[in-house]
């Protein structure tokens, strides 16, 4: 052990020893796998700073909360038939499930599109919804300033309001805009309160919107019109959550009067299915981008090849000199294995931290992009592909190397 451990010491120094004393061509050779490791690096760090922000976002439903929108099976909407959730589904779910609690309801006006408020002389348009007293606990968001809805808001559908931040800033109000009154599209509401702020994602406000009480906004929009909502709602038991799935999804087929083999026309989703399915689309793009990319590590690979073997040429005469004085043709193998490994290592160090200032400027220079963020993962992945092409690609030329003749090599010229 001590002998192997002495050798891969040596052969160690004299790859180091290589490499310094070739630096330009050293830079060159490990060129394809600087590029390669690069890309990769900027685009996971990018796509993964995104997964990172969105995440964290639906951590903040909790895992116990389910929500249950409307969902029109492809078919269906070839046929003109728009599937919707009513206001009775939701009475259905609150009166006929057990085990579930902070039932709110989310009724977007005018479709879901933007609706025009105004103050004073200002004037701007924000999303503005209606939703039940619960709905700022199932999400995690809580006012600023003021307080949040009451059942009585609700019950009496009274005009009172909830703004985002950027509201607040676009139709200059005052500093503490509670009490103050403005429109939304025909209607006075009262200011009652003003969210946190939450920042942008993906270049979009998430502080451009307008709270009212569910009630309300039915009031406004007209309680006989179809209207479309959602409702989210908790599970006291997490154990529970799937017999409280079935049971909401039995419950609303047969409200819908939907026939065994028809599909679903909604959806019963947990914060963990949701996360879920992001994730998904987030590794499929991952994936696939960093394949494409990837491919220059392959060409990398090819490059290291090419130059360890000339290298292997322009060492003809030294070979022979180590073989005479005693040197194994494992010896001589693994001294350029290990070159190899090096260079491609190397190139993978550069590569890592070049790609993560790379996507770092590009997420800072895209508006309201979240921050690069490159998991352990990706590093460990990186390290692991350029020991790999050093391995593979170093092969040939060390092999080459190990088997020259002693005598032909000292008579090289």
């Amino acid at each position: 052990m001590p002998g192997l451990m002495f050798m891969l010491l040596e052969s160690l120094r004299s790859a180091l020893d290589s490499i310094r004393a070739h630096g330009f061509r050293s830079v060159l050779t490990s060129l394809g796998i600087i590029i390669g490791v690069m890309s990769v690096i900027a685009v996971v760090s990018i796509v993964q700073g995104l997964s990172h922000t969105v995440n964290q976002q639906f951590e903040g439903l909790g895992s116990n909360t389910l929500t249950v929108r409307s969902y029109t099976p492809f078919r269906k909407a070839l046929q003109g038939q728009i599937a919707k959730l009513r206001h009775e589904d939701m009475e259905i779910i609150e009166q006929r499930v057990d085990g579930i609690s902070h039932v709110t309801p989310i009724l977007f006006t005018q479709s879901g599109s933007q609706g025009q408020v105004s103050y004073r002389s200002q004037d701007t348009f924000s999303q503005v919804f209606g939703v039940g007293p619960a709905y700022l606990e199932v999400n995690g968001v809580y006012p600023e300033s003021g307080r949040g809805f009451a059942r009585d808001d609700d019950l009496r559908r009274r005009l009172v309001c909830l703004l985002g931040q950027d509201v607040v800033e676009e139709l200059e109000m005052p500093e503490d805009p509670v009490g103050a009154y403005f429109r939304v599209n025909s209607e006075w509401c009262k200011v009652i309160g003003v969210m946190e702020r939450r920042g942008e994602l993906l270049g979009f406000s998430q502080d451009n919107y307008v709270l009212m009480p569910y009630g309300t906004a039915r009031r406004i929009q007209g309680t006989t019109r179809d209207l479309d909502i959602q409702v989210q709602l908790q599970v006291n038991d997490l154990e529970q959550m799937d017999e409280i799935t079935a049971r909401i999804r039995r419950l609303l087929r047969d409200a819908h009067g939907l026939k065994k083999g028809d599909d679903d026309d909604f959806r019963v989703q947990t914060s963990e299915q949701l996360t879920e399915s992001f994730n998904q689309i987030i590794s499929t793009i991952t994936a696939a981008v960093g394949g494409i990319v990837g491919v220059s590590l392959l060409v990398g690979g090819i490059g290291i090849m090419n130059i360890m073997l000339v290298s292997v040429t322009e060492r003809t005469r030294e070979i022979g000199i180590l073989k005479a004085l005693g040197a194994t043709r494992r010896d001589i193998m693994l001294q350029f294995l290990i070159e190899a490994v090096l260079l491609c290592l190397v190139g993978g160090v550069i590569g890592i931290a070049l790609g993560y200032g790379i996507g770092a400027f590009a997420s800072a220079m895209l508006p309201g992009f979240p921050p690069a963020h490159v998991p352990a993962w990706a590093i460990a992945l990186s390290f692991g592909f350029s020991a790999g092409v050093g391995i593979i690609f170093g092969i040939i030329p060390a092999a080459k190397a190990s088997q020259l003749d002693p005598i032909d090599a000292l008579r090289y010229e």
